[in-house]
């Protein structure tokens, strides 16, 4: 592994940055298909697919909070990633970027469904190896629906990789709503907030106006619109069956996770989780710096994350390859 060498050190510096970095085109090398899968009748996800000249393998690329398709890391992982022979596949959750909104298509932290859903259709149509990356609230849904699976896993991911993941909901929540995060905050939360404007004339019911002015804070939101939407109850309901620290012990495939000691929203106490250590299928990538999703190196090339993880893949793909021919 190349080792890291942070372009800013200060955590918040290194989230900004890399939320506002460039990111190279790989659109017109390899044009992107758009493609509509429905994992329940009437809900459709919208998945944006590249494939290089006679791919070795398939990787699913899953955004976090409020992100999409075109979020940089994960155009900037696709490029990388098909750069190695990877057909790529960028994913949009229930409602996010162009995928098809209803009264059924919202989303939360723990909804594995759609992911496994996707992955299946996949392998049916390649039977290629499929990896999945996921970001943030993504690497949270990736390692989830890993853990749910247990040996099934093997069966249909070669591995999985989760980057900057709040692997406890709560904490990671909590940490985001303290006074130094503020400018994180109030991104989410007008996102949230503009998500209910939008979907109220459409389903009053499910997004009613009137807490709105209670909203201040994702727990806020969460218990005055997502617990209740899901049947979750309470937000403290909902972090505490859909966080994925609760799986990682039953997690059967190799799985790569990315952490920045000094990640402002996920506090790395909760890497602590004794599975870490003891589950050999887990490999935890430990940095000081590099905030969340914020991994620039001082030096060329930039993108330490999308190097890192493409290294992982190809020797994941490699070592599976090899036990197979043995």
């Amino acid at each position: 592994m190349r080792p890291f060498q942070p372009l800013f050190k200060n955590s918040h510096l290194a989230t900004i940055a890399g939320n506002f970095w460039p990111r190279p085109e790989s659109e017109r090398r390899w044009p992107v298909t758009d493609t509509l899968y429905e994992p329940e009748p009437g809900v459709q996800i919208l998945i944006c697919s590249q494939t290089p000249d006679r791919p070795h393998a398939e990787l699913i690329l899953v955004h976090g909070l409020e992100g999409s398709s075109e979020s940089g890391y994960a155009r900037s992982m696709a490029a990388a990633a098909l750069n190695a022979g990877f057909a790529t596949h960028r994913y949009n959750m229930r409602g996010c970027g162009a995928s098809p909104w209803h009264r059924n298509a919202n989303y939360h932290s723990g909804q594995t469904g759609d992911l496994l859903h996707l992955a299946r259709e996949r392998q049916r149509a390649s039977g290629l190896p499929i990896f999945a990356v996921g970001y943030s609230l993504g690497g949270n849904i990736v390692l989830k629906l890993a853990g749910e699976l247990a040996e099934q896993g093997r069966e249909l991911f070669a591995g999985v990789c989760a980057v900057s993941a709040p692997i406890d909901l709560a904490a990671s929540v909590e940490a985001t709503a303290k006074p130094r995060n503020i400018l994180y905050r109030r991104r989410f939360v007008k996102k949230l907030k503009e998500r209910v404007r939008v979907r109220n004339p459409l389903a009053p019911d499910l997004f009613p106006l009137g807490p709105l002015d209670q909203v201040h804070t994702i727990y806020d939101f969460d218990d005055l619109y997502t617990a209740k939407i899901f049947g979750f109850g309470t937000a403290d309901n909902y972090y505490r069956t859909q966080s994925s620290n609760q799986f990682l012990e039953h997690i059967r495939i190799p799985t790569l996770l990315v952490q920045a000691k000094d990640d402002p929203m996920v506090p790395f106490a909760m890497y602590s989780h004794p599975a870490l250590t003891q589950n050999p299928h887990l490999h935890l990538v430990a940095v000081d710096h590099g905030g969340h999703l914020g991994f620039l190196d001082r030096h060329p090339p930039r993108l330490w994350l999308d190097t890192l993880i493409t290294d992982w893949l190809l020797e994941t793909r490699n070592k599976a390859a090899s036990a197979n021919v043995s």
